[in-house]
């Protein structure tokens, strides 16, 4: 078999889709940036799946499908899907869980993180759900 990127030819960088995120969900929250191996320090299955292609902003090649279908181009940009993905868990209180365990462990890494110097940046609109 073969495999295909489907995604938008957009640049989206991993602090814009944080930002979009919150927009979404109605949020001025803080990123905090964390290196991936320092998350690894502390939760390996985590951390290991952050180190490599996820670690940095990337745009993907959409030329393979473009090729098979010719007119493919996306309709839905981010922007706008994830208010669509927003509305849909806002719209159902089942769909809302906390996952206690990873919420306590973003806590954790996030303190000694801090307790280093890490830096926080104050972006206005980005969002860290999962602090």
């Amino acid at each position: 078999g073969n495999s295909y990127n489907i995604t938008s030819d957009d640049f989206l960088s991993w602090n814009r889709i944080c930002e979009l995120i919150a927009l979404a969900f109605g949020y001025k929250p803080e990123i905090i940036h964390i290196p991936s191996d320092f998350i690894n320090k502390f939760d390996k299955e985590w951390g290991a799946g952050l180190l490599g292609d996820k670690a940095h902003s990337k745009i993907f090649d959409n030329s393979k499908i473009k090729s098979l279908v010719t007119d493919f181009n996306t309709t839905i940009p981010f922007s706008i899907g994830v208010k669509e993905i927003a509305k849909w868990y806002k719209t159902n209180p089942t769909r809302q869980v906390v996952d206690y365990e990873t919420d306590n462990m973003m806590d954790i890494i996030i303190r000694n993180r801090s307790a280093l110097g890490g830096e926080l940046i104050e972006c206005g609109e980005i969002i860290t759900t999962r602090n």
